[in-house]
């Protein structure tokens, strides 16, 4: 089931009511309200795959207690190790099995031993990646005291299975969403309006932009090299804001369908694409994620104690692990790299922290810099996406030296019947939107909210990409 769809849009209401109306009774109405329809949403792609998130979410629950009773250290890290490496296991098996496999082949092959690798015909179950990290890092709390174990069985399966961020984020923390689904919640109408606001923006980003993006950012990749420099320079800015309008859209979608719910969830995006350099990039880009390698690994790795060459270590570590995390393919380890390499002159320097503030802009000097190292930044991150789309480092190599080679800039007709500038109008307005109320969470509320909501919904239905139904691109980590 998709945010996108037509199953969802009558799967919503329904909850919605039956939620308010039989959960109102009470606390343990509401969370079984809401786990069964977390699993009938996850079932919606494969029901088989709903035994792994159970056995996921009760190997997590029964772990973390064993930890919290154990009374010897021994006993606590086994029980810690034990649960990681088979929370791992299973996301490396379904994920990074056959790609581990290949690639071993490839280097003994290189080496002039002849191997036939043994690949598994594996489903890479959706979400997988993103409620392993919520058992994870609930783990981790318990076996440091952070906090303390969930006895309540339906409460904790409804902090990992929560149909909402179930499948792409965010990357929840029990000290955050436990607390809300273990008390009972009340209807709020400025709440579920702002959840309302939020969904219909995150269809706009998703259905508008996104998926008008992805058909020109598709044909400009697929046949790069017979496209010009303006087509590329344009595909790489297409794809840009497709990946942002699509997960951006999906975390905007799933924060506001849990407002309806009366349950918060942790802000994902915030404008990335407006940040001075590229450590702010990271701050506002899929913040759960960010904040979660922070916590769970760079910190334990020792973080920013020792010296310089220790922080750089890890900050690649964390970057490395990072790309991988999106996929088995090099293209995303060479995209972690590559955004490491951006961060290295700012952690060397000491200047990582140093755009942390809010800003505005006006007719002076001070403005123009932060334009300029706003504009920078996006280019420098258009450029790290095209590894993260191309197929393999040397599509992605190819394509940027054709980039910068083919010096012809003129307008060119793709065989989807359109030329390659077409669609920038559009994207235009939607970073203008977004700038004029970027200290806001979506751009309807306010002023003239129903005006707006009704340009949204107006704009949905006349530009919305329905003919070329895509699915989410984060169903896919």
């Amino acid at each position: 089931m998709f945010f996108n769809s037509f199953h969802f849009a009558v799967f919503l209401p329904i909850i919605f009511i039956l939620y308010w109306w039989i959960g109102s009774k009470s606390k343990s109405y509401q969370n079984y309200i809401l786990i069964a329809s977390s699993y009938y949403f996850y079932s919606c792609w494969d029901w088989r795959f709903l035994f792994l998130l159970v056995f996921s979410t009760l190997l997590d629950y029964f772990s973390a207690i064993q930890i919290e009773n154990s009374t010897e250290g021994k006993q606590r890290k086994m029980w810690l190790w034990l649960c990681v490496s088979i929370n791992l296991g299973f996301l490396g098996v379904f994920k990074y099995y056959n790609f581990f496999a290949s690639s071993f082949s490839e280097m003994l092959t290189g080496v002039g031993l002849k191997t036939n690798p043994i690949l598994l015909d594996l489903v890479l179950p959706v979400g997988i990646s993103f409620y392993t990290f919520h058992g994870l890092s609930y783990i981790i709390d318990i076996y440091y005291k952070r906090i303390t174990s969930e006895r309540n069985f339906v409460d904790y399966s409804l902090f990992v299975s929560y149909f909402p961020l179930l499948v792409a984020g965010p990357i929840e923390r029990a000290t955050h969403l436990l607390p809300q689904v273990k008390v009972k919640r009340t209807f709020d109408y400025e709440k579920a309006k702002e959840g309302v606001y939020q969904i219909v923006w995150g269809l706009v980003k998703k259905v508008v932009i996104a998926d008008s993006c992805a058909v020109y950012a598709n044909e400009i990749f697929n046949h790069y090299p017979s496209m010009n420099s303006y087509s590329l320079i344009l595909g790489a800015v297409y794809f840009a804001f497709q990946i942002y309008g699509d997960f951006s859209g999906y975390s905007d979608i799933a924060l506001g369908t849990s407002k309806l719910f009366g349950i918060d969830l942790l802000r994902n995006f915030n404008y990335p694409y407006f940040s001075r350099d590229i450590a702010e990039f990271w701050r506002r880009w899929h913040i759960s994620l960010s904040s979660w390698f922070r916590d769970y690994l760079y910190i334990p790795l020792g973080g920013n104690n020792g010296g310089m060459w220790f922080k750089i270590r890890n900050t690649f570590i964390i970057f490395l692990v990072s790309g991988f995390w999106h996929g088995a393919n090099m293209t995303y380890v060479a995209w972690g790299f590559i955004n490491a390499m951006y961060f290295l002159p700012l952690l060397v320097l000491n200047k990582n922290r140093k755009n942390v503030d809010d800003f505005t802009i006006g007719f002076d000097w001070s403005s123009i810099k932060i334009v300029l190292n706003i504009l920078v930044t996006f280019g420098i991150t258009c450029l790290a996406w095209i590894f993260f789309r191309a197929k393999t480092v040397t599509d992605a190599w190819l394509y940027i030296e054709r980039m910068i080679t083919n010096q012809h800039f003129e307008k060119q007709y793709f065989t989807i019947s359109r030329y390659n500038y077409e669609l920038l109008a559009l994207v235009v307005i939607f970073v203008l939107v977004e700038w004029n109320n970027r200290k806001k969470v979506e751009p309807i509320s306010g002023k003239y909210s129903w005006f707006k909501l009704g340009l949204c919904l107006a704009a949905i239905i006349a530009l919305g990409v329905f003919s070329d139904y895509k699915e989410f691109i984060y169903f896919q980590f």
